[in-house]
């Protein structure tokens, strides 16, 4: 059964047409990249398989059920998270307390008030173990807002993690990244659970092609190819349009 699967998916703003026929699927444990040109529909999709936008038309399964009309609460309690393209923190909670929030939100506690959560020792245990694991314990006590923008693309990463999703959408997770801290936030993707199914949008040839097992290719709206990073790099259409061919 594949993780997640468009089926014809359409999407229209007034009398724009945004996204149109879109089809394309993601197997359990594969690492897919979406990319294109700027304006070619890769966030508008994302916002399609969130549901953070409604479809105009088509379908969204995830594991075979339909989510094509659930809200994106309902779908990311079936496993599917999403990081965005600006940072998701909030600037004034150090970063221990924006996981911790995170973590409460997959817990029981979810709608208890933030400073009855000081008490529990678990979830900020959690908070501090995943911190631990990513190498980021030495900032836990800073604001969001007082800690580089690489490192919150990283702590993006780690609240995105938490829920231990089935599916993870990564919206170009190295974008206005410096050279060392792309390194390092592919190197958290590649460190991700192999059984964890990964959709990416990335802007960068050289991630994309170290970090895909399949690429889909969006220009216009819609998918112009699709494949390996081989049957990519040699594409003539891709080529044409996204690498720049004389």
């Amino acid at each position: 059964m594949s993780a997640l699967v468009a089926e014809a998916v359409s999407k229209n703003f007034g009398g724009v047409q945004a996204l149109s026929n879109v089809s394309f699927t993601v197997e359990p444990g594969e690492r897919h990249l979406i990319i294109g040109p700027n304006g070619a529909g890769k966030t508008t999709m994302f916002n399609m398989l969130s549901g953070a936008f409604p479809v105009s038309s088509g379908r969204v399964t995830l594991f075979g059920q339909d989510i094509t009309n659930l809200s994106a609460n309902a779908r990311a309690r079936l496993g599917l998270a999403r990081t965005f393209q600006i940072t998701n923190l909030f600037p004034r909670l150090s970063v221990m307390e924006n996981i911790v929030l995170a973590l409460q939100a997959q817990s029981k506690s979810a709608f208890s008030m933030f400073s009855r959560i000081r008490a529990d020792r678990d979830l900020f245990a959690r908070a501090g173990t995943l911190l631990d694991e990513w190498g980021l314990s030495e900032i836990a006590d800073h604001a969001a807002r007082e800690i580089s923008y690489g490192q919150q693309r990283q702590v993006d990463l780690i609240l995105a993690m938490a829920g231990k999703p089935k599916v993870l959408l990564l919206d170009e997770p190295t974008a206005g990244l410096s050279a060392a801290e792309v390194v390092r936030v592919v190197g958290m993707v590649h460190s991700l659970p192999q059984d964890m199914t990964i959709l990416m949008i990335e802007h960068d040839m050289d991630v994309a092609f170290d970090l895909a097992d399949k690429i889909t290719v969006m220009h216009q709206g819609g998918v112009i190819a699709e494949g390996t990073t081989e049957e990519i790099r040699h594409h003539p259409k891709v080529t044409e349009i996204y690498l720049g061919a004389d």
